[in-house]
């Protein structure tokens, strides 16, 4: 091989190494990208659907639990409850949770807190008695849907 055929290999093969990398990186950027997806659902509150996959939500440790209804002294009440730790504050001091409407749903809802009770939020408005609450994985759904470290 004459020395300007090497040359020109050693140049090709320089050149090559860094759109390798490129590659590479735009591969993380969409595996990345496809772990969740941030739906729109109604344009006047910002709320938002947040789909994650099942690798995702395992990776983040998202668990749930059911609102339940306060049975105070043994009689019925309209108040509902949930873990005060899946209860979250805007930086307004509003507060809100992430109901799971369905497996790897999740929606903000505003919640009115009334008083803490141990571990437990009694709400004065909240989702209803039933729906899933996120307990773990909460603070990294607000990440995700607000777009936090971008």
């Amino acid at each position: 091989m004459s020395p300007n055929r090497r040359w020109m290999a050693v140049l090709m093969v320089a050149a090559a190494v860094p759109l390798s990398a490129c590659e590479k990186t735009s591969e993380v950027a969409t595996a990345k990208s496809e772990a969740f997806t941030v739906e729109l659902i109604n344009e006047e509150t910002g709320l938002n659907r947040l789909t994650l996959t099942e690798r995702a939500a395992q990776r983040m440790g998202v668990k749930t639990e059911k609102v339940a209804r306060l049975d105070r002294f043994g009689g019925e009440s309209e108040r509902t409850a949930i873990p005060y730790g899946a209860v979250l504050y805007e930086a307004a001091g509003a507060t809100f949770t992430y109901t799971s409407p369905e497996p790897l749903v999740f929606v903000r809802h505003p919640v009115t807190v009334d008083y803490i009770e141990g571990d437990r939020a009694v709400l004065l408005d909240g989702p209803p008695e039933g729906s899933a609450v996120v307990t773990d994985g909460a603070a990294e759904l607000t990440g995700i849907e607000f777009g936090v470290g971008k």
